[in-house]
């Protein structure tokens, strides 16, 4: 098996930059709406949807490797690095990936250096007692290999270089980011990916560090912090993301892992624009009904736009609003009705399945 890196002309990546022109165009587009839509919001707002996607993105970019988060662990992690109030005590684990969210969105404007991955790699991996080596780069003479299925009938998905190698290469790396100025955001961000977890530098960790990367270069492009659901994005397709990696890891011809990279930072960053856009929608609902609904409705309502663009899984029912408000039978049938009555909901479906929906 020949990997990337034993190709005689490593690293010279190949690609035509004119398939992702227009995905380049509508990044770029994207990312003004966002920024023109975030400007509308108040400082609660962004402090509230900083958190939210922050804290989301490092419990997928968990999920993706098969480690599962406590999310008010995480959340409050993510707001003490904010220097906000927290009330829940976190475990090393959520401390350190929260960590690693924030220093990324902080430091989208410094480069990435040695000393930058260290420290990231010293939060990925701040819980784990069975690796060496920590904060630095492997050093482990036996062959560094991405493997899945029984332990004695294993799959080998890919073998890194050497660790001997490991230094000279992230050297190369490194000099790789910095020249690569003319490369537009997502052609950029897509291939620093590919390139550092072909090298896979470290013990563990290399999928969060490298996809903690794109999402710096994404930021760094843009010139300021770009807020994708990334991981929220690739998570949603782990295995399209895994068999587009390994299907570019044996060659330098690599437009088809750029393509599927690019729409799906498209795909999360679409997911961000929605998320802005339904807390402004909350704010102006609730403006709009202030002094027209009594407590109930009101929380309610609230319950319902903290579940995201996506809304309510199967929509609102009178059995969910009794279990939010408290109410009685007849009390959420008069309730429903005068939100619907006042545009703040409308329903579908009659009876046993009648739902409410948030009339946006």
């Amino acid at each position: 098996m020949i990997w990337n890196w034993q190709q005689p002309d490593w690293p010279n990546w190949r690609f035509d930059p004119r398939e992702l022109e227009s995905l380049e165009r509508d990044f770029l587009h994207g990312a003004g709406r966002f920024l023109g839509a975030w400007q509308h919001l108040s400082n609660a707002d962004q402090d509230h949807i900083k958190i939210e996607l922050l804290s989301d993105e490092a419990i997928k970019t968990s999920e993706i490797e098969g480690e599962y988060l406590d999310r008010s662990s995480v959340q409050s992690s993510v707001r003490r690095q904010f220097g906000l109030t927290a009330q829940v005590k976190s475990n090393p684990s959520e401390a350190g990936i929260a960590e690693l969210m924030v220093a990324i969105f902080t430091g989208f404007n410094q480069p990435i250096t040695h000393e930058t991955l260290f420290a990231w790699h010293e939060m990925v991996c701040r819980a784990q007692k069975d690796i060496e080596y920590i904060g630095e780069y492997r050093k482990h003479a036996e062959a560094m290999q991405v493997v899945s299925g029984a332990l004695y009938k294993p799959k080998v998905h890919f073998e890194a270089p050497s660790s001997d190698r490991v230094p000279a290469e992230m050297e190369q790396f490194f000099e790789w980011l910095d020249k690569s100025t003319h490369l537009l955001p997502l052609a950029k961000a897509g291939l620093a990916h590919l390139y550092f977890v072909s090298i896979h530098p470290f013990e563990d960790g290399n999928g969060r560090i490298g996809r903690a990367i794109s999402e710096h270069c994404l930021s760094n492009a843009l010139g300021q912090p770009s807020l994708l659901a990334l991981a929220r994005q690739i998570e949603r397709d782990r295995k399209g993301y895994y068999d587009a990696l390994e299907s570019n890891n044996k060659t330098m011809d690599i437009g088809a892992w750029l393509l599927w990279f690019a729409q799906t930072t498209l795909d999360a960053q679409a997911y961000s624009i929605a998320l802005v856009d339904h807390i402004i929608a909350k704010t102006r609902m609730l403006d709009r009904l202030r002094g027209q609904i009594n407590s109930r409705q009101e929380r309610a309502l609230i319950r319902m736009f903290e579940a995201g663009p996506e809304g309510f899984i199967g929509g609102l029912s009178a059995k969910n609003y009794m279990t939010i408000t408290g109410a009685t039978t007849p009390t959420t049938t008069r309730d429903l009705n005068d939100l619907v009555a006042k545009n703040a909901l409308f329903k579908t479906g009659e009876r046993k399945s009648t739902r409410y929906w948030l009339n946006l």
